[in-house]
């Protein structure tokens, strides 16, 4: 069983996340989508709620699992028995990070391997702060993120307006 782990903090899925993890279950047995609350973001959705809309939008991967990621990455890719950590790259700009990151996982656990995708070239420019940004300020995100999520997005701010 080829297991590979897909961690991110997808507040919100975007159609860019939906992407990279049609094409990950082209080539493993199981991805585990692994929502990962993020101390150095200020989230706009729970936890719970990113994986509520990570688990309605890849009911159509039967292979895919949706969890909470808690902790230091390649000890769950581990845990999991993982063989790849799934990362995404929209541009030059993430190589760099994400490279760094490969490195040092590789280093604390050598047998997990990161794979890198690319997004079709749709959603090279799509990232979860733009689509929040520009929904915050009432834009069209419909082409960015699926129905459900473009509807969460305006609840959230509309009740955020209301509570200001």
């Amino acid at each position: 069983m080829r297991r590979a782990i897909y961690p991110g903090s997808f507040d919100p899925t975007t159609n860019g996340h939906l992407d990279l993890i049609a094409r990950a279950v082209k080539m493993f047995d199981e991805v585990v989508v692994a929502v990962a609350p993020n101390s150095l973001k200020s989230p706009l959705f729970s936890v719970d709620e990113r994986m509520a809309m990570l688990k309605a939008h890849t009911t159509n991967f039967p292979t895919v699992q949706v969890s909470c990621l808690d902790g230091l990455l390649v000890d769950y890719a581990k845990s999991q028995g993982a063989v790849a950590i799934i990362r995404g790259l929209r541009a030059v700009s993430d190589f760099e990070f994400e490279f760094q990151m490969a490195l040092m996982n590789r280093k604390l656990v050598p047998e997990v391997e990161t794979i890198f995708l690319m997004p079709k070239q749709d959603y090279t420019y799509l990232s979860s702060r733009i689509v929040k940004e520009i929904a915050r300020l009432g834009g069209d995100v419909s082409g960015f993120v699926p129905g459900p999520v473009q509807e969460a997005l305006m609840k959230k701010f509309a009740s955020l307006k209301r509570d200001a």
